[in-house]
């Protein structure tokens, strides 16, 4: 038996069968389960299990695995469930209608706690983004060869003639993700909100104005000025799909079946689709208009102090899970000035991570499973994935995490008073969004060593419990 089957078989029988799975789905360093029944899952037989790094507790149940292991288990609990090959060793004998039954309540009080309307619309903006990292990262270190192969270019060191085709090559498969993302969004959104996916992906592709032309543009009636392709960008697609979510679940309660499939569709997109160019986009482009605008402005009059503030905190955001509510405003930065500044300040959050993973690695050399622990999460901590730092090394310690919080935010510091530091796409950070920094590659490189020399003083000297000093095999 293979280690990701062994080990998606125990995190089965850990969340309480097989049975007791409604969906899973996974993202770069998480499986995230749908339990139909939360009482029957085992938090101690969690902490038991060789290759789980952690657990949080969300509308989702999301198991904290690192990457490259979670896709493989994700796999794994996918062909265990479609073998019938899950079953709880437990003997877990309350069948999958039995169980929806008893969860029934749990799950309505789960919600009055946790989904609060700000919660509640988080996750869905975390919900309809994750799917489409994969493709960011991908498609980003793509558009990144492309910028370097360009430069060279520039400067004399390549052929134009030979190397001009590979460019427009590499810029096609990057915007295959990013001149289409809108429709991505809309279809997503569209399953995120309840609504026809197809349905979703034309509201999304109406943004982007194709047809118009120069002579015979759309006039935004507010301005009289004319409207601009993707105006408004993806604030407006998740804005206009959620309205065509409502307009849907109420025309499907009123048209009759027989011409349901011709009818509601539509109406919807003709009604959906005048709110989205003559309404939405005009109002969604001012929004993030402004919203980009303030944050530059900060960006620009906070420096150090904003770059420390924003890298300080952002840890805390990953370990709560809310860090991809912001790819909407990075992607929002790249579409209208063509990088977000945002991205190279928190990606010091997991420079600070590093350094206090090293410090840790020294003062506690006695302590051989926090070691191995650190062995294990740390290259991936240097390209850029924290949760395995996270939930397998600092945040346990406890201050670690504290001083780690600050380190990035020395680093954030540092790439605030540089400024005009930006990534033309999304993807992981540390070493790994080098090729993507546009404004001063050494620039962030100078942050990144910041970044973990801030995090390492800092925990070397202040941060190292002393318990996790003491010797253990």
């Amino acid at each position: 038996m293979s280690k990701y089957k062994n080990l998606a078989q125990q995190i089965l029988e850990a969340v309480g069968g097989a049975e007791n799975i409604a969906s899973y789905t996974n993202c770069m360093t998480r499986l995230r389960l749908t339990p139909v029944n939360r009482s029957l899952i085992n938090e101690e037989t969690f902490k038991k299990i060789d290759g789980v790094l952690g657990v949080v507790d969300h509308e989702t149940y999301q198991i904290i695995l690192g990457p490259g292991v979670v896709t493989k288990v994700a796999e794994q609990v996918g062909i265990i469930l479609a073998e019938g090959e899950g079953a709880s060793r437990q003997s877990v004998t309350l069948s999958a209608e039995k169980l929806q039954e008893q969860g029934a309540d749990i799950k309505a009080e789960l919600k009055k706690k946790n989904n609060t309307p700000l919660k509640n619309v988080l996750r869905k903006i975390g919900n309809i983004f994750i799917p489409l990292i994969p493709a960011f990262v991908g498609a980003g270190l793509i558009a990144g060869i492309g910028s370097i192969l360009s430069n060279n270019i520039t400067a004399g060191h390549l052929d134009g003639d030979t190397w001009n085709q590979y460019v427009t090559i590499l810029s096609v498969i990057k915007n295959a993700i990013f001149f289409y993302l809108v429709i991505y969004v809309g279809i997503y959104a569209a399953k995120e909100f309840g609504a026809t996916p197809a349905l979703g992906g034309v509201i999304g592709g109406t943004t982007l104005l194709t047809g118009m032309t120069p002579e015979a543009p759309i006039q935004n009636i507010f301005t009289g000025q004319p409207l601009m392709s993707g105006q408004g960008g993806v604030i407006g697609v998740l804005l206009a799909v959620w309205i065509l979510a409502l307009l849907e679940k109420q025309l499907r309660k009123v048209i009759p079946d027989a011409i349901d499939i011709i009818v509601t569709p539509t109406i919807v997109l003709l009604i959906v689709g005048l709110i989205t160019i003559f309404l939405i986009m005009p109002f969604a482009g001012f929004v993030s208009h402004h919203l980009i605008g303030s944050i530059e402005w900060v960006l620009a009059r906070g420096g150090v102090f904003a770059g420390f503030v924003l890298g300080a905190t952002f840890l805390p955001l990953v370990m709560l899970g809310l860090h991809q509510v912001l790819i909407p405003i990075h992607m929002e930065m790249i579409h209208t000035s063509g990088m977000t500044q945002l991205l190279p300040i928190l990606a010091m959050a997991g420079a600070g991570q590093v350094g206090a993973a090293i410090a840790l690695w020294i003062r506690c050399r006695k302590n051989k499973s926090l070691t191995n622990m650190i062995k294990g999460a740390l290259p991936v901590g240097i390209l850029g994935i924290g949760e395995p730092l996270i939930y397998g090394v600092t945040l346990p310690l406890g201050r670690p995490f504290i001083t780690a919080c600050i380190g990035g935010g020395i680093g954030g510091a540092t790439i605030g008073l540089f400024s005009q530091v930006g990534a033309m796409a999304i993807g992981p950070s540390g070493v790994a969004l080098i090729p993507l920094i546009q404004g001063g590659i050494w620039k962030y490189t100078v942050g990144l060593v910041v970044g973990y020399f801030g995090g390492f003083i800092t925990t070397y000297f202040f941060g190292v419990p002393k318990e996790a000093m003491m010797k253990q095999e």
